[in-house]
């Protein structure tokens, strides 16, 4: 028996009584007939419940498509099938990200490159195919970059990703490539973040007082050791060797383990944790932790640090940058301590231990001074 079209109170909207999709009872489907260059057409224009269709929005979509302001849906339709078996024969940097995602899933960097992907890259060059990228257009991109206000060293990994992805491509002979990739911007990263006497005990002060227990630690314990805001996330209960008073790190930037002193007011602080997760600083249900920076960000502000004091990697600087200035450590072992892999990087506090080394040179000469008064009295 054939479904009966019954009318509305729009002209040409009508609608006929069928089976619900995904629940109970019976839904109205809605259809608008109108004339067109001398041909009748029927469409289907949605579902009561599954599409929220009225009869007042089918009477609007029968107005746009008699003056051609909308596409049928089954025009929609094949659009999206032909785009799809285009984007099929093609290899678009989103196609390339898919393969490229497929075969890197374990890196180190792979969520950080795919956030940066997702909110870059695909938006701006996701439908385009890598040979056809211009040298202008890739130069724009990067200037739009800067003109969100994105830092340099951002902006350099972005354009970085696009080579690699573009880089992987060329490997295995996917699709043509540009011979230009783009600029990357000049990055200095020779900065480094030291806390005056004052603004540490402020610091110390407001950790003591935090309620967020979690953050109060592991940002004490990033003063205390330098670790790396991902060897924190990372550290686990059966890494600290509390008998031989080391703490394991295990997959560090660098890539290999090693192994840092544990010092007696590192471990007081790791004393006060209690052990609810096999993690020292246990994210969401014990978890690994992902991300801290709501509350270590507050407690900076709390603190007065300076704007762009980063919470983590800063305490690291300043727990460099306190032992380059005593004097009483050369930049080899502060290189250790640090895990860094080039003695380069370690470089940058060197002029911290020559101003301490330029103190017990001045200290030489009042002593000299002291006896020689003496010796004429």
């Amino acid at each position: 028996m054939a479904i009966v079209r019954q009318k509305t109170k729009y002209i040409g909207v009508y609608f006929r009584e069928v089976q619900r999709v995904g629940g109970p009872g019976l839904e109205k489907v809605y259809y608008i007939v109108f004339k067109k260059d001398g041909k009748v057409y029927e469409e289907k224009v949605g579902r009561q419940y599954a599409d929220d269709m009225t009869p007042a929005r089918a009477a609007s979509i029968r107005a746009d498509r008699i003056e051609n302001k909308r596409k049928s849906r089954k025009q929609v339709r094949q659009e999206l099938e032909n785009e799809r078996l285009l984007t099929t024969d093609r290899w678009t940097l989103d196609r390339l990200w898919d393969e490229y995602k497929a075969q890197n899933q374990g890196a180190k960097s792979f969520f950080t490159d795919e956030n940066r992907y997702k909110k870059h890259l695909k938006a701006a060059l996701g439908n385009r195919e890598p040979g056809t990228l211009t040298p202008i257009e890739l130069d724009q991109f990067r200037t739009d970059l800067t003109r969100k206000g994105l830092a340099a060293a951002t902006i350099r990994n972005i354009m970085e990703l696009l080579r690699r992805l573009i880089h992987f491509a060329q490997k295995r002979q996917l699709c043509p490539v540009p011979a230009y990739l783009g600029e990357l911007p000049t990055v200095n990263n020779q900065k480094t973040e030291d806390l005056t006497p004052q603004q540490m005990a402020k610091l110390w002060e407001v950790l003591e007082a935090e309620p967020n227990r979690t953050a109060a630690t592991l940002m004490k314990f990033a003063l205390l050791t330098g670790m790396r805001r991902g060897e924190l996330f990372k550290l686990r209960w059966t890494d600290i060797e509390n008998g031989r008073g080391f703490i394991h790190l295990r997959d560090p930037k660098n890539g290999q383990d090693q192994k840092i002193p544990l010092s007696q007011a590192a471990r007081q602080v790791l004393d006060a944790i209690p052990r609810t997760s096999e993690f020292v600083f246990p994210g969401r249900d014990g978890r690994q932790r992902v991300d801290i920076n709501k509350a270590v960000t507050r407690i900076k502000k709390a603190a007065g640090l300076p704007e762009d004091f980063r919470p983590l990697h800063g305490l690291r600087h300043a727990f460099a940058s306190l032992l380059a200035s005593s004097g009483k450590v050369d930049m080899y072992t502060l290189q250790k301590l640090l895990t860094h892999k080039s003695p380069t990087m370690t470089q940058r506090y060197a002029h911290m231990r020559d101003e301490a080394l330029k103190r017990a040179s001045n200290l030489v000469d009042e002593l000299i001074t002291d006896d020689l008064k003496a010796g004429k009295g």
